[in-house]
């Protein structure tokens, strides 16, 4: 068959490269600006839920024996303490920091919060690190799982966050927030107790675990973006047996009234252990399974750790 096409001159070759690359730099533009608006409403979406729970409230644990561990030893707590019914909240922290700040028990340094710890004792064990008394990391300003602000005179929540746990802070963070009120991270032992009860049950409010229960891994409540999403966190006493858009949670309380202590975010514990640098966490999280949850299941990591998914609550009296 005759044709009368013929090849493109050099010229006609260049102008078509050009509008090639022309189009290409389009699309680019085009892809990141509707990525930039999905990921800008993803976060303007963001349920927000009044729980009812008061984060600034305590429950009484009191002294006795109960079981403790998955082997279910008995162990004596000889006294009654108090524990936070939630975990430390973004709004609270972010008071916190303010009055911290005021008060020189913390400062910044280079974007980062820090503060006098007095170091540990050093036995060297096989892989144990000493960690030296000295300014100790507390959260990194901007990090990008922080949930809190920092405009150059204050801190403040983000307002989607403000009853969320509080999460991106290290174990000498959380420490210091305790401690600055008096308070401290609770022991391991009291942790399992006020979680537990004394009757041996493997979850804070019995046997069984049902996904609208706590806040796991494709639990599919409405902070997750899909099945099989990690999820956000939710907030403090979410699973309290009311419905949210639609998501009807179960009551999650523990024996003692506490909220969260399965799911949602890891908690630091306060024990610093003889030959070791690690510190112990509880509770699982957001990205755990839910047999993860169980209130044995205990994770570790170095006390200048954090994350999204860890979190930590206070307790006092003794």
């Amino acid at each position: 068959m005759n044709s009368d096409r013929r090849p493109p001159t050099a010229d006609a070759r260049s102008q078509i490269t050009d509008n090639r690359q022309r189009v290409a730099g389009i699309c680019v533009a085009l892809l990141a600006i509707a990525l930039a608006a999905c990921a800008s409403a993803q976060t303007s979406a963001l349920p927000k839920f009044d729980t009812g729970v008061d984060p600034e409230s305590w429950a009484t644990i009191p002294a006795g024996e109960f079981l403790f561990g998955q082997q279910s030893e008995r162990v004596k707590v000889d006294y009654a303490f108090e524990m936070m019914v939630t975990d430390v909240t973004n709004a609270q922290y972010a008071r916190y920091l303010n009055r911290a700040l005021a008060d020189a028990k913390v400062k910044i340094v280079n974007r980062q919060i820090v503060g006098a710890y007095p170091g540990d004792a050093f036995t060297g064990y096989r892989h144990e690190k000493k960690i030296e008394a000295g300014d100790k990391l507390h959260l990194v300003v901007g990090a990008p799982d922080l949930r809190i602000v920092y405009d150059g005179a204050s801190f403040h929540a983000k307002p989607e966050y403000a009853n969320h746990p509080a999460v991106a802070i290290t174990w000498f963070g959380a420490k210091a927030y305790c401690e600055y009120f008096g308070w401290r991270l609770p022991s391991e032992i009291e942790w399992e107790k006020a979680a537990r009860g004394t009757d041996g049950r493997a979850y804070p409010w019995g046997d069984a675990i049902a996904k609208n229960q706590a806040n796991s891994y494709n639990s599919l409540d409405p902070f997750e973006r899909g099945i099989g999403a990690q999820g956000d966190t939710t907030p403090v006493g979410f699973y309290n047996g009311k419905t949210y858009a639609g998501y009807a949670t179960r009551d999650a309380q523990s024996a003692y009234g506490l909220y969260d202590m399965a799911g949602n975010v890891w908690q630091w514990t306060g024990e610093v252990y003889k030959g070791t640098h690690y510190r112990y966490l509880r509770g699982g999280s957001k990205q755990n399974y839910e047999y993860n949850l169980r209130v044995w299941t205990r994770n570790s990591a170095e006390p200048d750790y954090y994350a999204a998914s860890v979190g930590f609550r206070c307790a006092r009296g003794k």
